[in-house]
């Protein structure tokens, strides 16, 4: 089962490489964020099922980590982009 789970990582790994040209060739910044959303979604993929193949629960609590940064990143790009408008949330 471990050597399942590192194929798997391994794939899911491959996988977002291919995303980094979205990143890199993105026409706008919201394509580019969420080829870094992937990017971030599949780096905690990764890292989850390594630390569950390896036994090793410190990856599984960095990539916990990791989730709630992505989240803080995703909320910031919103607000710096003009896409949410405090007064208008009140209303």
């Amino acid at each position: 089962m471990d050597d399942f789970l590192v194929a798997a990582a391994s794939f899911v790994v491959a996988m977002v490489a291919l995303g980094l040209v979205r990143v890199l060739r993105g026409p706008t910044g919201a394509d580019r964020l969420m080829a870094v959303a992937l990017l971030g979604t599949g780096g905690i993929a990764a890292l989850v099922l390594n630390g569950t193949a390896l036994g090793d629960t410190t990856a599984v609590d960095v990539a916990l980590m990791l989730a709630l940064l992505a989240a803080f990143a995703a909320i910031a790009f919103v607000k710096a982009s003009g896409g949410y408008d405090d007064d208008e949330a009140t209303k």
